[in-house]
């Protein structure tokens, strides 16, 4: 196809720096209708909250937009666009997802790329008939168009296994220069991470951690291996995380106190260690993992629905709602953790944002 769009020098040191990136969600009507005020004004507090860019059109912006009856990718993807694009921000990375067979996969790449997506956050959700060569082949195909971002969907949360060496492969492909890792299995992560220390392009690639249940010590954790007697280290550089689409200031300043702790300075690591239980107790009230995940995208909602910036907690799935206690749990969560909620800034971002 020979389309490629290569990923500019800014967004890639911001990407090895490391940054926070929400998972935007969606904003509906009680109608179930798209939102674009309050959609547009989301993205405007995720630009305000110290964040580094967002993806858009993941798990949390719902699937469902991709469907025939609503047919809102390119509608959702052009309003984020549009509303970085109008805050002047040129480097708030823009990440759009990618999904499908190889065929549907490039169509939303074009897409992607039709409204200045930076990268594409490819998942491998629902493509289970295909091989590990068929995927890193759809992967090469995407990778034509635009910059990938790929994804480790673990089959704890509803993925695959993807061996060592598909990681390997998957990490030589020129156009490759981040992936997210549901870390929860620490085997799966070690091959997929052992995989890209392996690779010549180990130094292009940036790892983020996508795991929301531990996410502070895999921010922490440095991988090391030896290989052909050199040694070899990875760490993850920053999140793509539903869970960052809350709280997402105190998010931002978590990932900034984690970057001086690991260069020496701040917090002792038995803080650190207590603080990941307290983010992993906050996390568990919002994705609802006590009841298989069911009202996780709801719980996110809820969230921004108390602080104002979302309506109501309406999903496209009329049956995607909250959990029974599940909002009794994030009344526990907010107040036994005040100092990693950031109602004040959304308060103050809101009263200036109307102004």
């Amino acid at each position: 196809m020979n389309i490629n769009m290569s990923l500019s020098a800014v967004i890639k040191d911001i990407l090895h720096e490391g940054t926070a990136i929400p998972a935007h969600p969606l904003a509906l009507t009680a109608d179930r209708e798209f939102d674009e005020t309050a959609q547009r004004r989301l993205t405007r507090y995720y630009l305000a909250s110290g964040a580094g860019g967002i993806a858009i059109a993941v798990h949390s912006t719902q699937f469902e937009i991709r469907d025939p009856g609503i047919n809102l990718l390119e509608k959702v993807l052009y309003t984020a666009s549009d509303e970085i694009e109008k805050s002047g921000n040129k480097n708030f990375v823009k990440v759009a997802g990618v999904c499908g067979p190889t065929d549907q996969a490039v169509k939303e790449a074009l897409l992607a790329k039709k409204y200045g997506y930076h990268l594409g956050l490819l998942s491998m959700g629902g493509l289970s008939a295909l091989t590990e060569d068929e995927l890193i082949e759809r992967t090469k195909a995407v990778a034509e168009i635009i910059p990938v971002f790929g994804f480790y969907l673990q089959p704890a949360v509803g993925g695959r296994i993807l061996s060592f060496d598909f990681w390997k492969k998957f990490a030589d492909i020129p156009n490759v220069h981040a992936i997210k890792i549901a870390a929860f299995n620490r085997y799966q992560t070690l091959d997929a991470v052992r995989a890209v220390c392996h690779s010549e392009r180990r130094d292009e690639i940036a790892l983020y951690t996508g795991n929301d249940d531990n996410i502070i010590n895999d921010l922490l954790t440095t991988y090391r291996f030896n290989i052909n007697g050199k040694l070899v280290q990875k760490d993850f550089r920053g999140g793509l995380l539903g869970h960052w689409a809350v709280w997402t200031h105190k998010a931002a300043s978590l990932l900034d106190a984690v970057k001086a702790y690991k260069s020496g300075n701040g917090e002792n690591a038995g803080e650190w260690l207590s603080k990941n239980v307290w983010v992993t107790d906050m996390n568990a009230a919002i994705f609802d993992p006590a009841n298989h995940f069911h009202g996780c995208i709801p719980g996110i909602h809820e969230v921004l629905r108390r602080q104002g910036l979302l309506k109501g907690t309406w999903c496209l799935n009329p049956d995607e709602v909250l959990s029974p206690g599940q909002s009794d749990e994030i009344t526990r969560v907010i107040q036994n953790y005040p100092e990693l909620v950031d109602d004040d800034f959304v308060k103050d971002f809101l009263q200036k944002d109307a102004g």
